[in-house]
């Protein structure tokens, strides 16, 4: 069997690149029929342990009105993985918001940027 090329859409969001792999994900932004729309938000994986799903941190900073001063703060929030994008703990993603796909997941990653183990831990 000759394996077909499977179409690609453009997401319409600026620099991000569609993976190389393909996948049969109807959740997937680049094969499958999921519109995306509303932020995107960089953040830190830091689960990967659901499936199909991950954990990602971010961090934001706060105003303190009554010191005039910021304090730093994270949040954890969980995203959409489809299976043709590699995400190991440690990396960092790009997300973007979609319509909610379960009770607490209404977001889809759609970028990577891998991060050296080497560095990490030393």
């Amino acid at each position: 069997m000759a394996e077909t090329k499977r179409k690609v859409r453009n997401i319409g969001i600026p620099n991000v690149q569609p993976p190389e792999k393909t996948c049969d994900d109807i959740h997937c932004p680049f094969h499958g029929n999921l519109s995306v729309r509303g932020r995107v938000m960089e953040g830190v994986v830091t689960s990967t342990n659901m499936y199909k799903t991950i954990v990602f941190q971010t961090d934001y900073f706060s105003l303190i009105k009554k010191y005039s001063r910021y304090e730093r703060r994270r949040s954890k929030k969980l995203a959409h993985l489809p299976p043709c994008i590699e995400v190991k703990n440690g990396d960092i993603v790009k997300v973007v918001e979609c319509r909610p796909l379960s009770k607490n997941v209404a977001s889809v990653v759609v970028a990577v940027t891998p991060t050296e183990e080497g560095v990490k831990e030393e």
